[in-house]
């Protein structure tokens, strides 16, 4: 058997020298010194010598096993050093060719909207009026036709902090109240556009944050006929020369009259679609003119002064303009979902 031992010994180192790649050399291992290996079954014959021959053979299968064993690790560090300097060369720098571009980010495409909305209100003559995304519930609502306990707050499920009157505010409206106080006694021509927040149930058209742009003017003389002309000019510069508008009803504590306003689906050009329930109109925001009350907390007399305001949701238009059916979208960070804008 000691015999046989070395005759293995002979022929794994022989097979040993001629491994190309660590490959092939984790199979020799595998095969030799594994558990299964063949010097490791031979070490399960030891039972079948002799008492005199059984140290002979143990001390020789443990140098067997020492030496293989070195062997292996010497040329493993040769196969990973030739492979290595082979990817090196294989891989190296042609400093012919041309570089690779870097990748380069985008606008959101909520930020593409709202810069589309600046752009046409700015060539109005409104400004971009900026206020805070943490609110008093006075500037919120109060302040704005909302008494406390008015029902309309329902509609606006609220984030509240530790103290009861500061909240994050539910819509840009809370602005309003900051820029008449601000521009007084000068009229106001503005646009408050930023974040809102509710605490509302997450679904494919409602988040628990979202932007949203109001407009205001405050002045002399301001009429309905006003409000009508400047989102009508709007609705046409946003989606085109030939879209139709209409003005329906509606309730805002903070304007009266107040009106939706809806424009022709220029999806399916108004004959009729799923996007726009087959009625051929597509709502895109509220409006009204100011309350006098509202007018009355910014320090304007509303027997002198009237104004117009209306409100918008930039994700809203996005999803028209854009046919995207999940307003999940744009909060997702999935590049292949905004690369498309």
């Amino acid at each position: 058997m000691l015999d046989q031992l070395e005759s293995l010994y002979e022929a794994s180192l022989a097979k040993l020298g001629d491994v190309s790649s660590t490959a092939v050399l984790d199979t020799w291992y595998r095969d030799t010194l594994g558990r299964k290996g063949s010097i490791y079954l031979m070490t399960r014959q030891v039972g079948q010598l002799s008492a005199e021959e059984r140290p002979i053979f143990g001390k020789r299968i443990n140098v067997v096993k020492n030496e293989l064993e070195a062997a292996y690790s010497a040329r493993q560090a040769e196969l990973k050093a030739t492979e290595l300097a082979d990817k090196i060369a294989s891989s190296a720098i042609d400093v012919t060719l041309p570089g690779r571009p870097l990748t380069t980010g985008g606008l959101h495409v909520i930020t593409q909207t709202l810069r589309d909305i600046y752009r046409i209100f700015g060539d109005m003559g409104f400004q971009i009026y900026r206020s805070p995304d943490v609110e008093t519930d006075a500037y919120n609502f109060e302040l704005l036709n909302f008494p406390p306990h008015h029902p309309a707050r329902e509609m606006q499920d609220s984030f509240y902090t530790e103290n009861p009157d500061v909240i994050l505010r539910t819509h840009t409206s809370a602005g309003q109240i900051r820029a008449m106080r601000e521009y007084y006694p000068e009229p106001v021509r503005v646009i408050l556009p930023g974040m809102c927040y509710r605490n509302e149930q997450i679904t494919t058209r409602s988040s628990i944050q979202f932007t949203q742009v109001e407009g205001l003017a405050v002045g002399t003389a301001i009429t309905f006929a006003d409000l009508k002309g400047t989102l009508t000019e709007f609705a046409r510069r946003l989606f085109g020369a030939n879209r139709q508008t209409r003005f329906r009803a509606s309730y805002f504590p903070f304007t009266e009259p107040s009106a939706e306003m809806d424009v022709t689906c220029f999806l399916c050009d108004a004959k009729g679609c799923q996007v726009c329930k087959y009625t051929g109109w597509l709502e895109i925001l509220g409006s009204g003119m100011v309350h006098p009350n509202v007018l009355r907390n910014g320090g304007y007399d509303p027997e002198i002064y009237t104004g117009l305001a209306f409100g918008m949701g930039p994700e809203r238009v996005a999803m028209l303009r854009y046919g995207i059916d999940d307003i999940r979208q744009f909060w997702n960070n999935d590049l292949r979902f905004l690369k498309q804008f």
